[in-house]
């Protein structure tokens, strides 16, 4: 199965955004693949602590050596999200963007 690495906003409202990445881990299983989800890591780690954030940065790219795949959800990046974009560049993994529009239709990229 074709592991794909969720790329969102997490910062700012992290517990509306967490629900957002259960809505795109959701969405990454109806295509057929399995979602990886470094958001996850606020559920144990402090997303306002600057270490703890970047702890959890970290560990997420450190993910991304294990995908096949980065989807990019939603209509902002964030300064996070392009840090993780340019180490998915680096790794010469594929990346799509998925829109708020492709995702409220349902249809797998």
């Amino acid at each position: 199965m074709k592991k794909v690495y969720i790329c969102s906003p997490l910062g700012g409202d992290v517990s509306d955004n967490l629900e957002r990445a259960k809505q795109y881990a959701r969405y990454v299983f109806s295509c057929g693949a399995a979602p990886v989800v470094p958001h996850f890591y606020a559920l144990v780690l402090e997303d306002g602590n600057p270490e703890e954030r970047q702890l959890g940065m970290q560990a997420g790219r450190s993910l991304l050596w294990l995908c096949d795949e980065m989807w990019i959800f939603g209509d902002h990046v964030s300064a996070g999200m392009r840090e993780e974009i340019r180490f998915c560049q680096n790794l010469g993994l594929k990346i799509r963007t998925i829109t708020e529009k492709q995702l409220l239709s349902g249809k797998a990229p």
